[in-house]
């Protein structure tokens, strides 16, 4: 019996082997949790959805028809004009709802503009438009 208790090998093995079970938890635990964080955000994001339905360029400047086509509500943040920040009235549409957006901007006839529409959350709703003679 004095012989087993002597002998002291195997207690190395085991507590290493315990040490890098509880670390190899820990990590996975960090790791699942930082996984549901940006999933939670992508699944937001990606449940954003808006089309620009109908565009009419004013003498006041440029109107857009906007429609909430997601998931969740959207709310528009910025509003660019071949690149370039234009004024507007930020609007807030909800599931299903439609709006007008308009953007105070001087524009020529049979020009071409790229409008890029950018929401709150960051999705970007842009094409190019091309003005009336």
């Amino acid at each position: 019996m004095k012989q087993i208790l002597k002998n002291k090998r195997g207690v190395t093995p085991v507590l290493s082997n315990v040490l890098l079970t509880v670390i190899a938890v820990a990590a996975m635990s960090l790791a699942a949790s930082a996984t549901y964080i940006i999933t939670e955000n992508l699944h937001q994001i990606m449940g954003e959805r808006a089309i620009a339905e109908d565009i009419w360029f004013t003498t006041d400047g440029i109107s857009i028809y906007l429609a909430n086509i997601g998931k969740v509500a959207i709310e528009t943040s910025s509003v660019y004009v071949n690149s370039t920040s234009q004024p507007f009235i930020p609007i807030l549409l909800d599931v299903g709802e439609h709006g007008w957006l308009n953007i105070s901007f001087s524009w020529s006839s049979n020009g071409l503009y790229y409008l890029a529409i950018i929401t709150s959350r960051g999705t970007e709703i842009a094409n190019y438009y091309q003005a009336p003679s």
